[in-house]
């Protein structure tokens, strides 16, 4: 009797800790499900504009896009003298334009004039981040390129940095551009959720999707997938599925150091590779 009676007592015990766990990982799915843009999104890290290109000693112009939501996002026009093409630049998801100056320097160095544009939310430009969001911002960087400075459609490079190469390749895959550039990209944000919080159910829960790997299936631009096995925030897997992805033509620059360090800019071997696959690419464009 003594030893029934200390075993029954134990499982209504058992049974409400079951039910609390059970209670505490649904109420945090739910959490996650509300905020999910809060895990991905992160404007307030640097929305003070902390440089210009002119700074830098860099001519340049400031613009205000409208999106066709109503919006108005700030956006930096980096242009140079016969440009041999023009990026369009897509950042990734903290800090704004002001943390990518770097980038326009290397592109004007190259021969390229740049577009940086910061999303809604981000830097100085209006609303709050969102996937769509994302997109339609996109689309008003591309009318004010290809309507305002009547920049043709295949001279305009799209180039994602991080979470922006889920933006780039969205427009990639509904223009006939000169090439997209890949720079430390997830396949999809369902797919490194799931690596970084693998007791979640990602997959189910998840309404961000950037889903580049699949994009990828309707890019005909030649497509450069820029990444290193350091990286410590995007694993190295992710750009060697992109670039398989990926059609012909196609390459990828192997570079080094972390995720946030680890920038193509850094070193100019590296630049000499993108400036070599950028030409490369005009005369893919030309066959086309």
């Amino acid at each position: 009797m003594a030893f029934g009676t200390a075993y029954d007592a134990r499982v209504p015990l058992l049974t409400r800790f079951v039910i609390i766990a059970v209670l505490a990982y649904v109420v945090l799915v739910g959490v996650v499900w509300l905020l999910q843009e809060r895990f991905i999104f992160y404007p307030q890290l640097g929305r003070e504009i902390v440089a210009t290109p002119a700074t830098r000693g860099v001519p340049y112009e400031e613009v205000r896009l409208a999106t066709s939501d109503g919006k108005q996002l700030n956006a930096w026009w980096v242009p140079v003298d016969k440009p041999l093409g023009t990026v369009l630049l897509f950042h990734g998801n903290a800090g704004n334009i002001s943390h990518r100056i770097d980038y326009a320097l290397m592109f004007r160095r190259i021969g390229y004039s740049t577009l940086l544009v910061d999303y809604r939310g981000y830097g100085r430009s209006t609303g709050t981040p969102t996937e769509q969001g994302t997109y339609t911002d996109a689309d008003a960087a591309w009318g004010w390129l290809t309507k305002t400075q009547r920049v043709p459609e295949r001279e305009v490079v799209l180039f994602g940095e991080s979470l922006g190469g889920g933006v780039a390749s969205w427009l990639a895959a509904r223009h006939e551009v000169r090439a997209l550039v890949l720079a430390s990209t997830f396949t999809s944000a369902v797919d490194l959720g799931s690596e970084l919080y693998p007791f979640l159910p990602v997959r189910f829960v998840s309404r961000l999707r950037y889903d580049t790997i699949h994009r990828l299936r309707d890019v005909r631009a030649p497509v450069l997938v820029i990444h290193s096995p350091d990286d410590d925030v995007v694993p190295f897997k992710h750009g060697r599925r992109l670039f398989d992805a990926a059609l012909e033509p196609k390459a990828m620059l192997e570079i080094a150091g972390g995720h946030n360090d680890g920038l193509v800019f850094v070193r100019e071997e590296w630049v000499a590779k993108l400036a070599e696959f950028l030409a490369n690419s005009e005369s893919a464009v030309g066959s086309r």
